[in-house]
């Protein structure tokens, strides 16, 4: 509650230093924050329905919902491709958890297959940055079921997110060979690239502030270039670093080091913390080369599965034989 109550305090300064709109920060906030107490609540009461029934949620927003389910519209370079990858890649790992915690053997199977079916969904939508995704968090929650301890997996996923970004500011830098810096502008369209560089100059430029939430758009030549811009950057880092300085990317690093923290401490089993993991390490590299986390549906699945993920049994009440007899004076005794 400390770290998303200072990126909702930190918006609103920011957006009150220059005239910003912190509307969209504050809704992901809450979704996040939402999701975040549905999961804990439903990981207690629920604790194989409640990510079999978020797992069927996210397939049919996918598929069904026109934002969201993939089509000519978003065969565009800036398309909202990320979150279709994002929501089908949490699907998947709801799925897999959901699986993990079943205490019936006999049941695991239909679950696991619950979760290929979703990845082979992505494949047939033609969502390729969601296939890979579901197919990468599949075969993590796989090899989640061997490993006994929880802390390598978690410095992985850590160190995982800090490349993705780290190799996302480098593009935005030119600081990449030219060989590479080609073959992953091909991949990504050098449209992108150049949003990317916009972001970058503007947190060079107002590297405390920022320029204020949602004034991306306004201040990016390549974001006015396109028929149908959106305002953004299509990376969560570098947007949080134009729009809200360098205290915003801070509050974003400590968002995700919180959950894997939380995840390390989590007393759920250790294949179920695991898969969650690798699902949310998953979608923070899309976030970082997409548009994922400006979907509400996406962030309340992150919130959700992180819940899962982290949710405690509650504590038993204490039996007559272990509660503290009170010892009363002699003299009170009739």
């Amino acid at each position: 509650m400390v770290v998303l109550g200072a990126c909702a305090a930190w918006s609103l300064i920011s957006a009150g230093a220059h005239d910003g709109r912190p509307e969209g920060v504050l809704l992901a906030i809450l979704a996040v924050a939402a999701g975040y107490a549905a999961g804990r609540i439903g990981g207690v009461l629920l604790p194989v329905g409640t990510p079999c029934a978020a797992a069927l949620a996210g397939l049919v927003l996918t598929v069904a919902v026109p934002h969201l389910a993939p089509g000519p519209r978003f065969a565009a370079p800036l398309g909202q491709a990320g979150a279709t990858a994002g929501l089908l890649a949490l699907s998947t790992g709801a799925a897999c958890c959901a699986a993990w915690s079943c205490g019936n053997r006999a049941a695991r199977p239909a679950l696991g297959a619950l979760a290929v079916a979703i990845t082979v969904t992505a494949a047939v939508v033609g969502s390729m940055a969601g296939f890979v995704a579901c197919a990468a968090v599949l075969l993590c929650s796989v090899a989640a079921g061997r490993p006994r301890g929880h802390g390598p997996w978690l410095a992985g996923a850590a160190v995982t997110v800090a490349a993705a970004t780290g190799l996302t500011w480098a593009l935005a830098g030119d600081s990449v060979p030219e060989g590479p810096s080609d073959a992953l502008a091909g991949q990504l369209t050098g449209h992108r690239i150049e949003l990317w560089r916009d972001a970058l100059r503007l947190a060079r430029d107002h590297p405390a502030l920022g320029v204020g939430p949602g004034r991306f758009g306004e201040l990016s030549t390549a974001a006015t270039g396109i028929a149908a811009p959106d305002g953004r950057p299509h990376s969560a880092p570098l947007q949080l670093a134009a729009e809200q300085g360098v205290v915003g990317v801070v509050l974003l690093a400590a968002g995700f080091c919180w959950v894997l923290y939380a995840l390390w401490r989590s007393p759920r089993p250790t294949p179920v913390v695991l898969t969650a993991a690798a699902t949310l390490t998953v979608l923070a590299v899309v976030a970082t080369v997409g548009n994922a986390l400006s979907f509400s549906a996406v962030a309340v699945g992150a919130g959700l599965l992180a819940g899962l993920a982290t949710a405690r049994p509650p504590a038993e009440e204490p039996t007559c034989a272990t509660q503290d007899v009170p010892v009363w004076d002699d003299r009170l005794t009739p």
